[in-house]
């Protein structure tokens, strides 16, 4: 079983009670790096569990903890056409209820199917709270002040009206009837080991009941497993964490793991241990052991792991055609490919799983993708963004990797943006502000470069010089009247260029140009009052045809209001003696 949750929620705190150990203690700032797989046989769990949990009730051997980042995409996770774990915990800090990752973990739990419950955490930091080391939930919910409950429920009511929200029904545990159609809310505390016992009743009760056929494993077949780090060892070079989810592995076995280019086939040279209760990651003492049955969290020393990708199956050949293992594991690659475009952004990943839920976010933004690969960035990767046709596709998108140093320099010199975060569709939000900001720049630039609409009349007893140039009161009736702009005037249906502007005064002050509702004077290069051009006359800056249709077709949105309005009142003269003008 997966858990996933939003950083500092308390995950790996949790399991730390479930298995007696320290992993948060020594991990940098408390925050869970990697995946970890955790085995808890079944006597461990029913001695937390107490009267809850009885051996003899059950036929599972245990509970195998995948402990994720709040940061990493559970689709990472694949096998049997889903998740790899058959159910998850998705813990959510009381005091905080839904954040980020929170929000990215109920969608992944959607996306795969995969059934959860709730672990509702940190109810010892409820105001006034007394704490039961260890005791079911509603022990010690029962031993609290009035006050102290209803401070908590305010907090779990909020957590299943946010799951509500997102269209789950849910409710707290005890009163869920039927939890294949309502989720379970557990309240806990990982610090104290409250409510504990009822969180390992209840998913080893719905393990037994809902999903005995889907967990039965064949462990006298051939192994399966899924990839969760590729690690150097020291005296082992490259070694694979592995979670085998069916099947035995045994040393010396031919094994088959989905790589970087094509399946690697490799023999097993060692497997190593961790014993029960101990966490992959952390564990320094592995135990040397000849053969692992499923489900359990193995590391697999072999020669030539380097290209092992994170996510990737990983097939035991046994009595089976070689050829044909090779193609399951190219075939269940090939599920997880990406559909990338000629022209496009380049994604990175820290994981398959990852890249595939990247390129779904980035499919449902209707973003293309040149490359998606697993992987620090490289300077390789710089490259090919830098390729891009569109300034906006000059883009790399970093899930969770890190960028080589020798890549740092090339981002610069290329002129390629990076965009890097922990939360899929925040990384995805970012990239879609810049796009938008940079098609708003681009649009503002193409603004300042086109002659923009504009009808002004000359008022009358405001003539201030007859010719060389005209000087002229007007008032812009609508749009932008800006300077070196010819000037026509429409006469029988049909428009004459009268002259060009050649300056603006506003009070007395030079200016550049001015807006509707304005009075200006200007001086017009051409015209004699009197002749060309008189008082009252209604004149409009002309413009081209080009000018126009991007104004109407392109630009329609980022103009004001008059100025579409003068717009509209000049194409409506042109198109009365020619309909396809502008067009």
């Amino acid at each position: 079983m997966a858990v996933l949750g939003h950083v500092d929620h308390g995950k790996t705190s949790l399991l730390d009670k479930i298995r007696g150990s320290a992993v948060s203690e020594g991990e940098a700032g408390a925050i869970t790096q990697h995946i970890g797989a955790t085995a808890v046989p079944l006597d461990t769990v029913s001695q937390m569990a107490g009267s809850l949990v009885k051996p003899e009730d059950f036929d599972l051997p245990g509970l195998l903890f995948i402990d994720t980042p709040g940061h990493h995409s559970f689709s990472t996770l694949r096998s049997r056409g889903g998740a790899l774990a058959d159910i998850a915990i998705l813990v959510v800090d009381v005091n905080d209820s839904f954040q980020p990752q929170t929000e990215e973990a109920i969608d992944i739990l959607k996306r795969t199917g995969t059934p959860f419950i709730v672990a509702a955490n940190k109810i010892d930091t409820t105001p006034g709270w007394n704490p039961q080391e260890g005791a079911p939930i509603q022990k010690t919910y029962e031993e609290q002040s009035q006050r102290a409950r209803s401070k908590l429920d305010e907090k779990l009511y909020e957590i299943i009206g946010e799951l509500s929200d997102r269209g789950f029904s849910s409710d707290f545990y005890w009163r869920v009837q039927n939890f294949q159609s309502n989720i379970g809310v557990v309240p806990v505390s990982a610090l104290t080991g409250e409510g504990i016992p009822d969180l390992l009743g209840v998913l080893m009760g719905l393990s037994q009941r809902y999903m005995k056929d889907e967990m039965a494993i064949d462990v006298a077949g051939p192994g399966s497993g899924t990839v969760l780090e590729v690690k150097e060892e020291r005296g082992f070079g490259a070694t694979l964490d592995v979670v085998l989810y069916d099947g035995t592995i045994r040393a010396g076995d031919t094994i088959v793991v989905g790589g970087a280019n094509d399946p690697i086939v490799t023999e097993v040279r060692a497997l190593l241990q961790p014993r029960p209760n101990a966490e992959i990651r952390t564990e320094k003492r592995f135990d040397k052991v000849d053969e692992v049955g499923a489900a359990a969290g193995v590391k697999i020393a072999a020669p030539d792991l380097e290209d092992a990708m994170a996510g990737a199956p990983v097939r035991v050949v046994g009595d089976r055609d070689l050829d044909e293992v090779i193609r399951e594991v190219e075939a269940e690659l090939a599920d997880i490919e990406v559909t990338t475009e000629e022209e496009g952004v380049v994604v990175k990943a820290d994981t398959l799983g990852s890249l595939e839920a990247m390129a779904n976010a980035l499919q449902e933004a209707e973003v293309p993708i040149l490359r998606a690969e697993v992987g620090d960035i490289a300077p390789r990767d710089v490259a090919v963004a830098s390729t891009a046709r569109e300034p906006e596709h000059k883009v790399i998108l970093g899930f969770n990797v890190d960028v080589l140093s020798n890549a740092e320099d090339e981002l610069d010199k290329n002129d390629v943006k990076l965009f890097e975060d922990d939360v899929i569709y925040q990384l995805v939000e970012e990239y879609e502000e810049y796009v938008d900001e940079m098609k708003r720049a681009q649009q503002e630039t193409i603004l300042d470069k086109i002659v923009r609409p504009c009808r002004f009349r000359i008022l009358q007893d405001h003539v201030f010089r007859q010719n060389n140039p005209a000087v002229v009161g007007v008032e812009i009736m609508s749009g932008t009247i800006k300077n070196n702009m010819n000037v026509v005037k429409w006469e029988d249906g049909e428009p004459t260029r009268v002259g060009q502007l050649s300056g603006i005064q506003e009070n007395g002050e030079d200016a550049s140009s001015a807006r509707a509702g304005s009075r200006v004077s200007v001086a017009i290069d051409g015209p004699t009052v009197g002749r060309q051009i008189d008082e009252g006359d209604e004149l409009w800056i002309e413009l081209p045809e080009k000018h126009a249709k991007i104004l109407e077709q392109e630009l329609r949105d980022d103009i004001p209001t008059d100025e579409l309005e003068a717009l509209s009142g000049y194409l409506e003269k042109h198109r009365r003696r020619d309909p396809f003008w502008g067009k």
